[in-house]
C-alpha cells in the first residue's frame, strides 16, 4: 500500500525481515499445511511485484538515491526467503526454478549495489535449490538458460572479490551447462572475454599476457563451437561479431607484448575471414600499422596508413591517433605521407579543426636539426595554408583551436628564425598570420605578425618587403617598437656608420664600441632613436657597459623639449636593471636612482612616472628596487651605501599619494629607522663619528618615524622594529642634547 512515487522508509524491510525470522521458526511446515504454503506464494509473489513497481517508478521519476535502492533489494531478499520456506508446496509447476529465480534476480540487484557478500549468499541458495534437480531432465529453454547464467553470475561475484581460481572453476563448470544452444555458448565466451579485458585494463603485465590469452584462446573456442550449431542468420552474425572482436584483443595482447608477427597474422585472419565481408573494424588498420612499424617495415606501415583514406568507417581520432604513431616512428621522413594522408581524409569526410591541429602539432614535433626542421616546416606550411585547413578554423566556436594553431605556426617560425633560418620562419610567420581574425581585438596580434616578418626580411636583405611590413604593423599599432624597426631599416639605407657599431661588438670590443656611439651622435643624421638601436645590440651582445653608454646619452636629450621615442622614466628604470646585473655597480645604480628622483620632483610625480596605475606601478618599482639593493648593501657589510638606498625608498614612496597610504607607511617607517640604523652601523664601521649635520638629519628621519609609528594601526609593525627605534632615537637625541 506503500504508494511508489515515496522513498521506502528505512524500518521496512527490518520488520519484514523479523517477520520472516519468526516464520522460520515454525519451518518446515507440515505437508497437510499445503494452503499456508500458497498463501506464502502469493504473498512473496505479491511483495516482487511491489518491489518491481518501485524500481520501475523511481527509473521513470529519476535516479533513485543508493540507499532506497538498497531497501527495494532488501525487499527483493525477504521475498526470495519467504518462498524458499514453501519450495515444496503441492500446485506449483517447477516451485524450486521458480524459488532460485528470485534468488538469482536478487543476486543481480546485490551485485549492482556492490554488495559482493549477500550477493554471494543469495546465487548459493539458488545452486542448492536446483541441486536436487535432475539437469538432464529440464527441457525449458528459459530454466535451461537460468542454470547457466546462475553460474556466470557466481563466477563475476567471485571474480570481484579476487577469488579468481573459483571465478575461472565456476566458468569451465559452465561448459557442461552449455545444453547445445549457440546462445549459451555466446555467453559463455562473453564472459571469458569480460575476464580477459578486465586484466588487461589493470595493467597487470607482470607475466599475465599468458593469462589473458588463455581467456581468449577460450572465448575463441566457444565461438567456433558456437558458430558450428546456430541455427539463424542472426545467431550467425553475433557470433561471429564476437569471434573477430575476441580475435582483434587477442592480436591487442600480442602487440603489447611484442609479438608483432603474431599480429600481422591476426589482422589477415580477421580481414579475409568471409572475403568481400570479412573484418574492417576501425582498429585493425591501426593494430597492422604499429606491428609493422615494429617490425620496421616502413613502407607497409605507410600503405595502412594509406588505405584509412579510403575507409569511411575509421572514426577521426582513431585516424588522427594512427597518424601519430606513424610519425613519431618514422620522423621527418615521413612528413609528406602524413601531409598526403590528412589531405586526403579532408576529400572524404568532415575533419575537425581539433583534429587538424593535433596533425600538425605532431608534424611540427622538436625536428631533427636544421634540416629537419626546415623540412618539417614546409610540409607545415603547405598544410596550413589549405583552404580547406584554413576553413575549419574559420567559426568562433573553434576559437580556441585557432588560437593554438596560431601558437603552433608561430613557435615553428621562432624556432627557425634561431637558427637563422630567415626564409623558412618569414613562411611560417606569414602562415600563422591566416589564424589571426581581421577584427580590433586582433589587431595588436597581427601588428606583432608584421614586425617579426620585418625582422625576416630584414635577414634576408629584402628591404623592400621589410619596409611594407614595417608600415603595416605601424598602421595597426604604432609604438616603440615600430620606431626601432624603422631605425634598424633606415640604418641599412642611411649615412650612420652602424656597422663599425656591430664590428665593435662582435669584437667584444666595448670601448671601441663606445667610441662608436659618440661617432654617431655628431652624425648629421642622427636622431635619439639610433641610441635606443645601439642599447638593444649591446644588451643582446651581452655588452651591457655599452648598453649604459648609449642609454646614458639617451638621457641627455630629455631636456631639448624634442619628442622622445620613449618616456625618460623607462629609460632610467632599464639601466638601474642592467647594471643591477653586474657585481659592484651599487654605487652607479644609486646615481640612477637619485636622479630618477630628482627628476620626478622637477617635472611632477604624474608626469614623470605616469598617471594612475601606471605611474603608481613605476614609483613602486623604484621604491622596492632601493630597499632590495639597500637589504644587499646591508649583507655586505657596504652600510654607507646601504643608508643611501634606503633613504631612497622613502623619498620615493613620499612622491605620490594613493589609496595605500597604510601598507606605504609602514614601508616609509622601516626604510626611515633602517637608514639611521645603518648610519650607526657605517659610523661604528670606520670608527669616525657622524658629522654633526648627520646627527640632525638622522633626528628628523626618526620624528618622521615617530609620527607614522602613531599614526599605525595596531598590529601593523613588528616590535623588533619599535625596539629599535627606541634605541636609535637614544642615540640620536642623546647626541644632539650633546651639540
Amino acid at each position: 500500500s506503500h504508494p511508489p512515487g515515496t522513498p521506502l522508509p528505512d524500518s521496512l524491510p527490518s520488520e519484514l525481515r523479523q517477520l520472516l525470522t519468526n516464520l522460520t521458526q515454525l519451518a518446515p511446515f507440515p505437508a497437510a499445511n499445503n494452503s499456508l504454503k500458497l498463501h506464502l506464494w502469493k504473498l512473496s509473489y505479491r511483495l516482487w511485484n511491489a518491489c518491481v513497481d518501485f524500481s520501475n517508478a523511481a527509473a521513470i521519476r529519476s535516479p533513485s538515491s543508493n540507499r532506497s535502492s538498497q531497501n527495494v533489494t532488501k525487499l527483493r531478499h525477504v521475498a526470495a526467503d519467504m518462498l524458499s520456506l514453501a519450495v515444496d508446496v503441492v500446485g506449483v509447476p517447477s516451485p524450486a526454478i521458480k524459488s532460485a529465480s528470485f534468488y538469482y534476480k536478487t543476486g543481480l540487484a546485490w551485485q549492482d549495489h556492490k554488495i559482493f557478500d549477500l550477493a554471494s549468499t543469495c546465487f548459493e541458495r539458488a545452486t542448492d535449490l536446483l541441486s536436487k534437480l535432475d539437469v538432464s531432465k529440464i527441457l525449458d529453454a528459459g530454466e535451461r538458460k537460468l542454470l547457466l547464467d546462475l553460474n556466470l553470475a557466481r563466477s563475476r561475484t567471485a571474480w570481484e572479490i579476487s577469488d579468481k581460481n573459483l571465478a575461472l572453476t565456476l566458468l569451465n563448470r559452465s561448459k557442461t551447462l552449455l545444453f547445445g544452444s549457440s546462445a549459451h555458448f555466446k555467453a559463455l565466451a562473453n564472459q571469458f572475454l569480460a575476464f580477459a579485458k578486465a586484466v588487461l585494463s589493470r595493467n597487470e603485465n607482470n607475466g599475465s599476457f599468458n593469462d589473458v590469452l588463455k581467456l581468449l584462446n577460450e572465448a575463441l573456442n566457444l565461438c567456433e563451437k558456437g558458430l558450428s550449431i546456430s541455427r539463424t542468420r542472426e545467431e550467425t552474425v553475433e557470433i561471429k561479431e564476437l569471434k573477430s572482436k575476441t580475435m582483434r584483443f587477442i592480436s591487442a595482447v600480442h602487440l603489447q607484448n611484442g609479438e608483432f608477427e603474431s599480429v600481422i597474422k591476426c589482422v589477415k585472419v580477421l580481414r579475409e575471414n568471409g572475403g568481400e565481408k570479412g573484418d574492417h573494424h576501425a582498429s585493425l588498420p591501426v593494430l597492422a600499422l604499429k606491428a609493422w612499424l615494429g617490425l620496421g617495415r616502413y613502407s607497409e606501415a605507410e600503405q595502412e596508413l594509406k588505405g584509412m583514406v579510403v575507409n569511411k568507417g575509421i572514426p577521426e581520432g582513431v585516424w588522427v591517433s594512427a597518424v601519430e604513431i606513424y610519425f613519431h616512428a618514422v620522423g621527418s621522413a615521413g612528413v609528406e605521407t602524413t601531409k598526403g594522408v590528412f589531405l586526403g581524409l579532408l576529400g572524404r569526410c568532415h575533419v575537425s579543426a581539433r583534429a587538424a591541429l593535433r596533425v600538425v602539432h605532431r608534424v611540427v614535433g622538436d625536428g631533427n636539426g636544421i634540416e629537419g626542421l626546415r623540412t618539417r616546416g614546409k610540409v607545415v606550411a603547405e598544410l596550413a595554408s589549405d583552404e580547406r585547413v584554413v576553413a575549419l578554423f574559420a567559426s568562433e566556436a573553434v576559437a580556441k583551436e585557432r588560437t593554438a594553431m596560431h601558437a603552433v605556426l608561430w613557435n615553428c617560425g621562432s624556432g627557425n628564425f634561431r637558427l637563422k633560418d630567415y626564409e623558412t620562419s618569414a613562411e611560417m610567420f606569414e602562415k600563422s598570420m591566416l589564424y589571426i581574425p581581421h577584427d580590433l581585438e586582433n589587431r595588436v596580434i597581427r601588428a606583432k605578425g608584421y614586425r617579426v616578418l620585418c625582422l625576416c626580411y630584414l635577414g634576408l636583405t629584402q628591404l623592400d618587403r621589410a619596409q611594407e611590413y614595417i608600415n603595416e604593423a605601424e598602421k595597426l599599432d604604432p609604438n616603440i617598437i615600430c620606431a626601432f624597426l624603422k631605425v634598424l631599416f633606415h640604418s641599412m639605407y642611411g649615412t650612420l656608420n652602424t656597422e663599425s657599431f656591430k664590428i665593435c661588438l662582435q669584437k667584444n670590443d666595448h670601448c671601441g664600441a663606445t667610441n662608436q656611439i659618440q661617432k654617431m651622435i655628431s652624425c648629421l643624421d642622427f636622431t635619439p632613436d639610433f641610441l635606443s638601436l645601439a642599447a638593444h645590440e649591446a644588451v643582446a651582445s651581452r655588452a651591457l657597459p655599452v648598453a649604459v653608454a648609449a642609454l646614458s646619452n639617451f638621457l641627455n636629450f630629455y631636456n631639448s623639449g624634442k619628442p622622445m621615442p620613449t618616456t625618460e622614466v623607462v629609460v632610467l628604470r632599464t639601466l638601474v636593471t642592467i647594471l643591477s646585473q653586474d657585481l659592484d655597480k651599487e654605487a652607479e645604480v644609486l646615481k640612477f636612482l637619485k636622479q630618477a628622483h630628482k627628476r620626478a620632483s622637477e617635472l611632477g610625480a604624474e608626469s614623470f612616472f605616469g598617471k594612475g596605475e601606471v605611474g603608481r606601478r613605476e614609483r613602486n618599482w623604484f621604491a622596492v628596487t632601493s630597499w632590495n639593493l639597500g637589504a644587499k648593501c646591508g649583507k655586505e657589510k657596504n652600510y654607507e651605501l646601504c643608508a643611501e638606498f634606503l633613504r631612497l625608498v622613502s623619498e620615493f614612496y613620499s612622491l605620490m599619494g594613493d589609496g595605500q597610504m597604510e601598507e606605504n607607511n609602514v614601508t616609509i617607517c622601516k626604510s626611515l629607522i633602517m637608514t639611521v640604523s645603518a648610519m650607526i652601523a657605517s659610523e661604528n664601521q670606520n670608527t669616525t663619528p657622524l658629522p654633526d649635520a648627520e646627527v640632525k638629519h638622522a633626528v628628523e628621519l626618526l620624528e618622521r618615524a615617530g609620527k607614522i609609528l602613531t599614526s599605525l594601526s595596531v598590529g601593523n609593525i613588528e616590535g623588533d622594529i619599535h625596539f629599535i627605534y627606541v634605541l636609535n632615537a637614544y642615540d640620536m637625541h642623546g647626541r644632539l642634547n650633546n651639540l
